[in-house]
């Protein structure tokens, strides 16, 4: 896991993956925020020119992923679906076909707000579908991160997209970016055509940001915003 950065949380080894995930190699265990297939065909349905593919892209970056940390099970933490649009037949054909593929894994997911707008995903895709908050172990996995204060366990949440700016006095660079305070972490949304929302950490909160080959720490008193 090259560029991996290891984090103790809640007494478990956790791997904040540069990939946009993290990992929790107790339970083979790879969590995944905000994927939103069929993102890119639910703008076009509103006529809106983006470029097609994304569906594919996830599914590559997911497949990289399973197979670099040997991952059993993928939890994805809501925000699966993006739209009702997401059903396209396209989306859906290339989605079952990955599924055929990896047919050994788990899957599990949270749902978030968006899939409650889209629908749950196909039958045919053997997704366990869950409501918030799912706890496993010493973890609540949520869509929502703010539900830390009526969960049993540490939750790691999605949702918010988070992404941090580091500025200097000529030039800034806005990267996504993993949120991690004493009761919960907010993870980066995994999707290829998410965006990113900029955040402050709270007085408790460390950042830490993926460059995509490299997760790195954020000092507190690093120039931010």
């Amino acid at each position: 896991m090259a560029g991996a950065f290891p984090l103790d949380v809640a007494g478990e080894r956790l791997w904040l993956l540069p990939q946009k995930a993290v990992y929790w190699p107790r339970l083979a265990l790879l969590a995944i925020a905000d994927i939103h297939f069929g993102k890119a065909a639910a703008f076009r349905s509103f006529g809106i020119p983006v470029p097609h593919g994304t569906t594919n892209e996830n599914l590559d970056a997911l497949d990289a992923l399973v197979d670099a940390t040997g991952a059993t099970h993928v939890l994805f933490l809501g925000d699966f679906l993006h739209a009702r649009a997401s059903h396209a037949a396209a989306t859906q054909a290339a989605m079952l076909a990955w599924r055929l593929r990896r047919r050994e894994l788990v899957l599990t997911l949270v749902r978030g707000n968006h899939d409650k707008h889209a629908g749950d995903p196909a039958a045919s895709l053997a997704i366990d579908l869950v409501d918030e908050p799912y706890t496993l172990g010493p973890f609540s996995f949520c869509h929502h991160p703010e539900l830390e204060e009526g969960a049993s366990g540490y939750v790691l949440g999605g949702h918010v997209h988070p992404a941090y700016v580091l500025a200097t006095r000529f030039d800034a660079l806005r990267l996504p970016c993993f949120v991690v305070g004493p009761r919960r972490m907010i993870l980066p949304s995994f999707g290829a055509f998410t965006g990113g929302h900029a955040v402050r950490p709270e007085r408790d909160e460390r950042i830490y940001v993926t460059s995509g080959d490299a997760v790195h720490p954020v000092h507190p008193t690093h120039p931010g915003r």
